[in-house]
Formats: structure tokens, C-alpha cells, sequence
């Protein structure tokens, strides 16, 4: 006699419970195998520094990326600007940093507290110029993507233009302040200061940020505008405003990123925006198209993928990313983690 008993439903197989639990958890097992795969491939030593080098290097695009997947995810705006903003929010804190580090008066002040100011000075220019461009670029082609594209791409030439009339087209050196440089050094591994600063920050932005959608009210109305914009408006809430603010956030939260990478690479130049909008495009699409914790376990990939490969092949290390997102929609077209998930 069997010993199930009739009727009962039959136990799944553990194949078939570990199939089920990847896919509920794809980006953990995404994660998994590039770092264990890294990890048979190079010295244990070099695997941790260039782990907490690719984490910090994700957690930087995660916080540039998070802006353009959230006005995706609740906007459906496809804002190829984007980059223009990271350049213009790099240029703006850059310009602050450098002129109280120059002011005898803040001479006894840490150079790293300087940090604070030039970044909320960052996002307070970058909100009302994304409100601008709202108003002038976006308001015209809501719900035509086609049109979208055209007229942010004309936006991001029309600033690039003004960083030049503005700042120039040179470079502009942004040595990082004296705190941040430098690497602590545990069991014959360095960890450099400011990679593990930058770490700090972007889980500070990402919890941040789901703290802010699912348990303010704010948030709430932003999960209910991406299920059913229209009922929102339907019970007197104006969801129009609240798109706004929306893409003001996204915007701000582009240029700050493009401070924590201007910093990263101790320099600013007028094409930082475009080179990053890249691996940007790379990390929404993959993560799946308005998911914050798509994007956050994204970009964390793309950074570790893009260290590992460094090391490995750096010839192919910018190409890694592509490759990898090509493999990943070839077996999640949706991307890791859907837009319901967010």
C-alpha cells in the first residue's frame, strides 16, 4: 500500500521546489553566480577588495539608476535626459565643493561635512530644473513614447549646451576630501575608504526609498498611481501634481548620483552623463522597467560583473554588462523583478 494516502495531494519533488524557489528569488540566484564564479577564478584576497569595489560601484549606479526607473514606473515617461542630469547635478556639486573648500572662513572644517551642502545643493537645483523640464519637454508628449524619446534626447543636447556656456568644456579635477582617501587594510585585504562610504550611502538611498513607498502615504499614493492612475484621480487626489514631484525626485536623485560619481572618479567632464546612461539603461531594463528592488539587485550585479571582469579581462569588461542582459530577458523578458514587486 502506498503511503500517501488517497486523496491527498502529492508532495512536489525537491526539483521542482528548488526551480520554484529561484524563481521567486532570481535575483539572488543572479548574484550567486557571479560571485561564486569570480570567486574560482582569481585569489581569495582579490576576490573580497574587488567584491566591496563592485558593491560600491553598484550601489552609485543604483542611486543614478533609481531616479529614471522611478519616473518609468509611475510616469511611463521614457527620459533619455537622464544623463544630461547626472552630468548637470556632477557640475553643480562639484562647483559648491570646490568653493567652501576654497573659503578661509570653513578652513578648520572637515572637507567631508563640505560633502553635505554640495549635495543638497545638488538636488534642490536638480529638482527645479527637472520641474522645468517637466513643464517644457514632458507635459507635451505624455503617453507617446515615440515623441518622448525625440524630445528628451533634443532636452539633453539643450543642456549639455548650457553646462558648456556655464562651467566650459574642460575637465574639472574633484579630489576627494582627506577622510575619504585612502584604504583600511584587514588580513593583507585594503578597503578603500571611499568605496565603503559610497556603500553607506546607497543602502541609505535604497531603504530610503522603501521606507518612503510602502509605509508613507506619499508611497501609498504612488503604488496605487502605477496600478490605477486614473481611479487615484477619480477620488479627488491630484495625481497630476503628484507625477510632478515624481519626476523632480527622479531628477535629483540622478545628479546626486552623478556627485557620488564624480567623486568615485575625481573627475568631472561633460560626457560623464552619456557613458553612464548606458550602463543606467542596462540596470532598469534588467532589474525589470520601474522596480526600485530590480534596479538595487541590478545594478549590484553590474557592478560586480564590471570589477570581476576588470580583473579577468578588462578588454571585455564593458561589454560584460550587455552580454549579461541580453542572457538574463532571454530568460526573464520581464526583467528580475517585475514593476508589481516594487
Amino acid at each position: 500500500m502506498s503511503e500517501t494516502t488517497q486523496g491527498s495531494p502529492a508532495r512536489p519533488s525537491w526539483r521542482t521546489r528548488i526551480a520554484a524557489a529561484l524563481e521567486a528569488r532570481p535575483h539572488y540566484l543572479l548574484l550567486g553566480l557571479v560571485a561564486v564564479i569570480a570567486l574560482f577564478v582569481m585569489p581569495l584576497n582579490v576576490w573580497v577588495s574587488l567584491t566591496v569595489a563592485g558593491l560600491a560601484m553598484g550601489l552609485i549606479l543604483f542611486v543614478v539608476s533609481s531616479g529614471m526607473t522611478l519616473i518609468f514606473g509611475l510616469m511611463g515617461v521614457l527620459n533619455l535626459a537622464h544623463g544630461a542630469f547626472i552630468t548637470v547635478g556632477a557640475y553643480i556639486g562639484a562647483s559648491v565643493f570646490l568653493m567652501l573648500a576654497g573659503w578661509p572662513a570653513l578652513a578648520a572644517v572637515s572637507q567631508a561635512l563640505l560633502i553635505i551642502p554640495a549635495a543638497l545643493a545638488t538636488l534642490a537645483a536638480a529638482a527645479l530644473l527637472g520641474l522645468v523640464f517637466e513643464r517644457v519637454f514632458i507635459k507635451p508628449v505624455y503617453d507617446d513614447h515615440l515623441r518622448q524619446i525625440l524630445v528628451t534626447v533634443g532636452g539633453a543636447i539643450i543642456i549639455a549646451e548650457l553646462i558648456v556656456v556655464f562651467w566650459g568644456a574642460h575637465e574639472i579635477p574633484l579630489p576627494r576630501p582627506d577622510v575619504l582617501r585612502g584604504a583600511f587594510v584587514f588580513g593583507g585585504v585594503a578597503f578603500e575608504k571611499y568605496r565603503l562610504f559610497a556603500v553607506g550611502v546607497g543602502l541609505a538611498v535604497y531603504w530610503g526609498m522603501l521606507a518612503v513607498i510602502q509605509y508613507t502615504r506619499v508611497g501609498l499614493l504612488i503604488r496605487a498611481g502605477v496600478e490605477n492612475g486614473e481611479m487615484v484621480q477619480a477620488l479627488g487626489y491630484r495625481i497630476k501634481l503628484l507625477f510632478i514631484a515624481v519626476f523632480a525626485a527622479g531628477t535629483a536623485l540622478g545628479a546626486f548620483g552623478g556627485v557620488l560619481w564624480g567623486f568615485y572618479e575625481e573627475l568631472i567632464h561633460i560626457e560623464m552623463g552619456e557613458h553612464l546612461l548606458v550602463d543606467v539603461i542596462i540596470v532598469i531594463i534588467m532589474g525589470g522597467l520601474g522596480s526600485i528592488t530590480g534596479c538595487f539587485y541590478s545594478a549590484l550585479v553590474v557592478g560586480l560583473l564590471t570589477n570581476y571582469m576588470g580583473f579577468v579581462a578588462p578588454t571585455f569588461s564593458e561589454f560584460s554588462s550587455i552580454v549579461l542582459m541580453v542572457l538574463v530577458l532571454m530568460w526573464r523578458p520581464q526583467g528580475l523583478i517585475p514593476v508589481v514587486k516594487v
